[in-house]
């Protein structure tokens, strides 16, 4: 462990140590946006195009639908503070907010539902301690959805909805703060990433057993106070292991079957949040800025299989990340769970033949996912001059 984080960690649990229910990746209640949310007008007609991007809007209470070559053209109000967002191949969004979750038919780009929790996670608040929905997956058959609820000041609960029915059928406890869910390839056991307990609960998809697996390639010292916890993970093609990668140091290494976890070396050097990997099992994991003075800016770090990265600069804090049904394009949102956030999208050419373009897009943009598999090539052409595109929209 480097001499840095192990100060860190012991000077955060003495001055956190008075308001360690408000401890974590940030302050209480992030201040207003840097920058005005981008507009987006009510638009109804049409069917949305392949390629189109949907995101949360953490800072508001809508989801939002970007072009990825013009910027945003419709928004759907889904309801307070959305975080995570899971797409089915049927083209239903299934969102993450505090109030419940919300059912977008991103075809009509209308609401068709929200499901209330089972758990009792206190009034809809906005901030990155609010209570309600966090991490969201899909089961590989898209006939449950799970979600990590946040339960203020105590253990977190992952909720399972059934999709046929649009109703909560089961819940199983789980770690603090779940920011992060998953499914196993063969959608036996869920995954809950525990970011305040530094630790991955799967639970068995049947049965609703859980097992806890602690993750915490630093160590737990500093408690809520750490800044070296879990966020988001990504399951790993062909062997299953959860890959959670922490400071841009360290790649730590899950497999869910041992609890067993395996550290490898990364080299970006920043605080670190989103996953997301390419269909040729590149991980792409989101270089969220400095939180001490010793770490590097933003970035996005383009992983091999092999173990070989490449890490892109961004400008400004970022969060989370998907990436296009090729392969070839990432989209980083500039949400960002701490202060710093932005109201837009980088676009990154993974190829690296284009510089990132920044484009303007929702209201503290937090989950992403891309609906079908478009790739944005004109988008790669538009970058080419340097300049971001300026958004236009359908009428």
């Amino acid at each position: 462990m480097r001499a840095r984080h192990a100060v860190r960690a012991r000077h955060l649990v003495v001055a956190l140590a008075a308001v360690a229910v408000l401890a974590g990746c940030g302050k209480a209640d992030p201040s207003p946006a840097a920058t005005p949310a981008a507009k987006a007008p009510t638009n109804t007609t049409g069917t949305t195009p392949d390629g189109t991007l949907l995101v949360a809007d953490f800072g508001g209470d809508t989801v939002t639908f970007v072009d990825p070559e013009r910027g945003a053209f419709d928004r759907v109000e889904v309801g307070t503070a959305p975080y995570g967002l899971a797409v089915g191949a049927d083209g239903r969004a299934w969102v993450a907010t505090a109030e419940g979750v919300a059912v977008v038919d991103t075809r009509t780009r209308t609401r068709t539902a929200r499901i209330a929790y089972r758990t009792a996670t206190g009034p809809a608040t906005r901030g990155e301690y609010r209570g309600g929905g966090m991490g969201i997956a899909l089961a590989p058959d898209g006939r449950h959805v799970y979600v990590g609820v946040n339960v203020p000041g105590a253990n977190g609960v992952l909720e399972v909805i059934d999709t046929g029915a649009r109703e909560v059928t089961g819940t199983a406890p789980v770690g603090r703060r779940p920011f992060d869910v998953d499914v196993s390839r063969d959608g036996t056991e869920a995954y809950a990433t525990g970011h305040d307990s530094f630790d991955v609960t799967a639970v068995r998809t049947d049965t609703l057993r859980t097992r806890r697996m602690e993750v915490a390639p630093y160590g737990t010292e500093g408690g809520l106070g750490s800044w070296l916890k879990p966020h988001y993970a990504a399951v790993r093609p062909g062997d299953g292991k959860l890959l959670l990668p922490f400071e841009g140091e360290r790649l730590a290494v899950l497999d869910p079957h041992t609890g067993k976890v395996a550290v490898e070396r990364m080299t970006a050097d920043t605080h670190q949040h989103g996953t997301a990997l390419t269909p040729d099992g590149t991980l792409l994991v989101v270089g969220t800025g400095p939180i001490a003075s010793d770490d590097e800016d933003a970035s996005l770090t383009v992983r091999a299989p092999d173990g070989t990265e490449r890490v892109v600069p961004l400008d400004g804090p970022h969060e989370d990340v998907a990436v296009s049904g090729d392969g070839r394009t990432a989209y980083v949102t500039g949400g960002f769970t701490r202060d710093g956030y932005w109201n837009g999208i980088t676009v990154v050419d993974l190829a690296g033949d284009t510089p990132p373009v920044r484009l303007a897009a929702g209201n503290r943009p937090l989950g992403i996912a891309v609906l079908r598999d478009r790739a944005p090539d004109r988008l790669r052409q538009t970058a080419r001059s340097g300049h971001p595109p300026t958004p236009t929209f359908r009428t």
